[in-house]
């Protein structure tokens, strides 16, 4: 199996990757300003489901559809990209009554963590990304490739879970203070549809 001076450079590597600003973080900070700590907590567990179909796509051989097929990666960033559309119209027209209301409802957070899952695996560029990084720590030498795929996907989850855990509880504290002021309510949910625009265009823009 893979040795630990390896393991320990991977989990490194993933915990930075995972504090440098991206689609999925970003996503997390905003949904949990806006919503607090626990559905923060939610869409990162949507957000680490989705790494798991990545990182068994990548173990299949199925990313690499979306590395040399332009139709494949094009509609998968469309969709993606669709979907950001739709969560910035209704972060722009969502009453302040909605937001409160949301903040407690159990079946919020199942759309939460759904909403997480397609977030993640909609962007082909974590698939790509996946098959170019997991494969440099495997060696065919230290036994089956996939089991080792699979311990590096599992290891890059946790570098994950711990950083983007950190982000909800962070931005939710924030989120919790500001929210107490309705007009501050408003402009977050603002400035969450501007992100989630900004985030459907640089998805949009991205290539192979």
């Amino acid at each position: 199996m893979l040795p630990v001076e390896i393991i320990t450079t991977f989990f490194a590597a993933a915990i930075l990757l995972g504090l440098v600003p991206g689609p999925d973080n970003i996503f997390v900070l905003t949904q949990s300003a806006l919503r607090g700590k626990g559905p923060g907590l939610i869409v990162m567990l949507g957000l680490c489901t989705g790494l798991i179909v990545h990182t068994t796509a990548v173990t299949l051989g199925v990313a690499i559809i979306f590395q040399t097929s332009a139709i494949a990666f094009s509609a998968l960033k469309l969709t993606g990209s669709g979907y950001l559309l739709y969560l910035a119209w209704q972060a722009m027209r969502a009453p302040i009554e909605n937001l409160q209301a949301e903040s407690g409802g159990s079946t919020n957070y199942k759309k939460l963590y759904v909403r997480g899952i397609i977030m993640n695996i909609t962007n082909p560029k974590v698939s790509i990304f996946f098959l170019a990084f997991l494969p440099q720590f495997a060696d065919p030498s230290r036994g089956p490739v996939a089991l080792q795929l699979f311990l590096l996907g599992g290891l890059f989850i946790l570098a994950t879970l711990l950083v983007f855990g950190g982000i909800a509880l962070l931005a939710g504290t924030l989120g919790g203070l500001l929210s107490r002021s309705d007009r501050t309510q408003k402009m977050l949910n603002r400035v969450a549809g501007i992100v989630f625009i900004g985030l459907a265009l640089k998805l949009a823009a991205t290539e192979p």
